[in-house]
């Protein structure tokens, strides 16, 4: 029987080489974008790369990776730290390209998504990681389709084996935290991280 490790490592090299939404003609080359840990009992996991982590090669290397790492600060955890532990990936692994309509980035088709979640499920077998952190409002729906962003934040959502903690999306929260309400959410959010990061299980 071979191990997790083992069999991660070849999945990994099969991620780093899948070209596959570029064979489908949705992006003009394909950059796959996460950052592998293992072992760990964290996975952070978010919709997908921007033009940023495209360039750069890893996970929330722009704007919205410095509002997370300032928010997972709160919650103690520096950003080195987490990087070193925490096992990051996305939905899509590669940068979907520039919204139509010029603003943002354009989401991932249900097509790209149904591309990549197999690598995505074999990741959350074989790391079972005893907590996953989901940003944004596609990634919390995707693995919790019955919770809105505003149901989900600030709760821990558990099945059998996994606590899942969801997060706003940080490029969309300029508006989003203008509600007293989520902000609160918010914040109680990063103490369940603060929380079970402590208890070290």
């Amino acid at each position: 029987m071979r191990s997790a490790g083992k069999t991660l490592t070849e999945l990994w090299a099969q991620v780093r080489a899948c070209r596959r939404c570029q064979e489908e003609g949705f992006i003009p080359r394909a950059a796959p974008v996460f950052s592998p840990v293992f072992p760990t009992r964290w996975m952070l996991i978010g919709q997908a790369p921007g033009t940023v982590e495209e360039s750069v090669g890893l996970p929330f290397s722009g704007r919205a990776g410095s509002s997370l790492f300032r928010w997972l600060a709160e919650a103690g955890w520096p950003e080195t730290e987490f990087r070193q532990t925490v096992h990051m990936a996305a939905l899509t692994r590669c940068f979907p390209g520039k919204n139509p309509s010029g603003k943002g980035d354009r989401a991932p088709s249900a097509a790209e998504l149904a591309l990549c979640r197999p690598y995505l499920e074999q990741e959350l077998e074989w790391l079972e990681p005893k907590h996953v952190i989901l940003v944004g409002t596609m990634t919390t729906v995707t693995f919790w389709p019955k919770e809105t962003l505003v149901s989900a934040v600030g709760r821990i959502l558990a099945t059998q084996s996994t606590d899942w903690i969801c997060l706003p999306h940080p490029s969309g929260t300029s508006r989003w935290l203008n509600r007293p309400l989520h902000r609160e959410k918010l914040r109680q959010a990063l103490a369940h991280i603060r929380e079970l990061r402590g208890a070290r299980d």
